[in-house]
């Protein structure tokens, strides 16, 4: 199966605790998503819920054609203020690893996000990826640049 990886730099004009705050919240995914993927978180969380490792979340999304997707991710590690990382346990992928990093820096933070993610369906799989799904994951990190710049 071939796999596939992306980063993504973004830089949030916000203290460290502040964009912690912000990206460690699952009920918060849904702001920094397009709004044509009708993300919905469908676990049951409080507001203040902050990712621990072992967390569950669930997810309903419309990626492509508006075709309705179950997404399950567990946040397997997390180091308070540096990082998380989640994992499809179900979904649209037949591997995704995501990586949040947080750094302090002059004026903010540096978040980069590393995705490592697999599609599956052998060489279908391969030509989905180049035509569509590479493309689709960036226009989602382009917007979410977009989102943070208006919401810090």
């Amino acid at each position: 199966m071939k796999t596939y990886a992306l980063q993504f730099e973004t830089f949030i004009p916000a203290s460290l605790e502040t964009a912690w705050d912000f990206f460690s919240s699952p009920l918060n995914l849904s702001k920094i998503t397009p709004a044509d993927m009708n993300f919905v978180v469908t676990s049951n969380f409080a507001p203040g819920t902050k990712v621990y490792p072992g967390m569950i979340i669930t997810y309903n999304v419309y990626p492509l054609l508006g075709i309705k997707m179950n997404w399950m991710t567990e946040i397997t590690q997390v180091k308070e203020g540096q990082y998380f990382v989640d994992e499809q346990r179900f979904g649209p992928y037949a591997l995704w690893h995501h990586q949040h990093h947080f750094k302090a820096v002059e004026g903010g933070v540096q978040m980069t996000d590393i995705v490592n993610y697999a599609i599956g369906w052998g060489f279908i799989g391969s030509i989905a990826n180049s035509l569509v799904v590479k493309n689709k994951l960036k226009q989602v990190f382009e917007f979410r640049e977009e989102a943070i710049k208006e919401l810090f």
